[in-house]
Formats: C-alpha cells, structure tokens, sequence
C-alpha cells in the first residue's frame, strides 16, 4: 500500500477534528442543528488552515444517511466514504486557477439545474476563487445570489482581498485564522504518540513555529524529519531540516557577549561558520533567540 502523508492521514473527518478553528465549526455545527444554514459561504484564511478540510466536512454532513447524527457526519455510510474518497456525484471540488474563464461557469450554471443525484444536497466547492477572471465572477453572481434548491456552494481563498465585493456580499464569510504555535505543538505530539516516533517537545515547537500558523506545513515539516531521522528524532535532526542551528552554539555566544567576551564570541561564531554555517542564518537566528528571551522575561511563557 502506498504511504500516505501525514497532513493526509490525520485530515479531519468531523468538525470536532478540526484544529484551532472552533469560531467556525461551532457557528456551522449550530447552523445545521438549528435548520438555519446558508446557501453560500466563502472560506478565507492562510495555507493549510482547514478551509477545504471543513468544507468537505459540511458537504458530509449535509448528505450524511445517518439519521442519528443531525451537526456531525457519521463517516461510515456511503454517501460520507464516498465524498472521502472524492468519488460523490452530489459534492463537486473545483479548482478555480484551471476553471477560472467564463465557459467553465457556464458549465456550472447548467449542472446546478439538475437536482442531487443520491443525496439531500449539491455541494460546489470552489477552491482558489480569487483566481476567476472578472467576467466568470459576473457570471456566477445570479447563481450564487438565488441558487436552486438544495444547492450549497463553497468558496475558498487564501486571498479574500482579490474576490470582488458582489461575490462576498451573496456569501456567509468565515476567516480562518491562523493555528497557535502551542496548540500546533501539541497536534502534532498527539501525532507521534500514535505513529510512535520520539522527538523532544522543543524540537516540536520549533516545527510548529516554523510553519507560521500552517497546520499542514507543520505536518509536512514532521514528515519530512521522520524521513531524514527516523522515528528517533533529534533536535540536530530538526536544525538540519529547518535550516536553524545549534541553540547551544548561539546561547554561548550571547553569553560571552553579555559577559563582555567579544572575542570569545567571535571565536564561536567563526567556528559556527567553519562548520557550514552562513553568517546571515547565525545573525538571524540569533535575533530569534533574542526575541524569544524578551519574550519570556516580559510575558513569562513562550
């Protein structure tokens, strides 16, 4: 069997799965239960977030044969493993840079009429929306204004600036924000755990600070670790595939900085460059090391 990535493997299937984006799942969850929910939603926020994950999530559970479940899909009937497993004819997920002209709207104008094929719902997923050209955006306004009955879109955009403000008028906006460092860390140590790979928690901040709020970059960060160590991770193991350096090596030279040692500092650093390392990368990891000490002296956690 083909190896399956992590950001993969560990997609959430329900809306409790989703990390860090309670705002969101919360207000659909409601939305659902209540019989309230819209017709349109437009999905915002940075890479690897959750946007297409949570709209998958709706779009199962819109359709979902599981009368027991009303907010949650059950994820074993055939209508959840089919939109799983890309293969339902009721959700369609289309990517808005290769569908971006007039034509390819049109073409979803005219399926739009037909009603669901075996489920309750049409759901439409456009990823990338920004990327439509002006003229198929106009073109798409009727429909997304007063679509058929039992027809939901979903527009996703990792640039909500660039989707025209007729578009987002007719649409239920939901910014996703970015994944805190901390709760990131702790995912991705509940990942290990199960896949039984030793890494330090250090080591595991450091990839989720690194992926700048991305969950999936995080995830892809860890599995590309995992490749180059194994499943014993160390912390050089992560300095090699971040690109950072030795922690110690750099507290060192702070110390002897601070303690009035400039030449023992730039003894360090000569030896730090003598190795490999670029003199840019030290004065830059340096500068985090710095920031994260201020940190922790005003704040008191980081």
């Amino acid at each position: 069997m083909a190896y399956l990535v992590l950001a993969r493997k560990y997609r959430p299937g329900s809306f409790k799965e989703v990390v860090g984006q309670e705002h969101v799942t919360r207000t659909l969850m409601n939305a659902i239960k209540a019989g309230r929910l819209g017709h349109a939603f437009l999905f915002s926020g940075i890479r690897g977030v959750g946007k297409t994950s949570v709209a998958r999530i709706l779009a199962k559970t819109l359709n979902c044969e599981d009368s027991s479940t009303i907010e949650e899909p059950c994820g074993r009937c055939p209508s959840c493993l089919d939109v799983t497993e890309g293969k339902s004819l009721d959700v369609m997920e289309i990517d808005g840079a290769s569908h971006r002209r007039i034509d390819d709207i049109r073409e979803l104008r005219e399926s739009v009429l037909y009603a669901p094929g075996q489920g309750r719902h049409k759901v439409y997923i456009i990823d990338e929306v920004h990327m439509l050209t002006t003229e198929a955006f106009n073109a798409l306004l009727k429909t997304l204004e007063e679509p058929p009955q039992r027809v939901i879109f979903i527009l996703a955009t990792t640039e909500p600036h660039k989707v025209p403000v007729t578009i987002q008028s007719r649409c239920q906006k939901y910014d996703f924000r970015r994944i805190p460092s901390l709760t990131m860390a702790e995912h991705l140590e509940e990942i290990c755990g199960k896949e039984g790979i030793t890494i330090s928690s250090d080591s595991l901040r450091r990839l989720a600070i690194a992926a700048e709020g991305s969950l999936r970059d995080s995830q892809s960060m860890l599995d590309q670790v995992v490749s180059y160590s194994g499943e014993e991770v160390s912390d050089d193991d992560v300095n090699v595939i971040l690109g950072t350096l030795d922690r110690g090596m750099l507290l060192k030279i702070l110390e002897a900085t601070t303690g009035g040692l400039s030449g023992d500092s730039l003894r360090l650093a000569g030896e730090m460059i003598d190795k490999g390392a670029e003199s840019l990368r030290i004065a830059l990891d340096m500068i985090s090391l710095l920031r994260a000490l201020m940190i922790l002296v005003e704040v008191g956690e980081y």
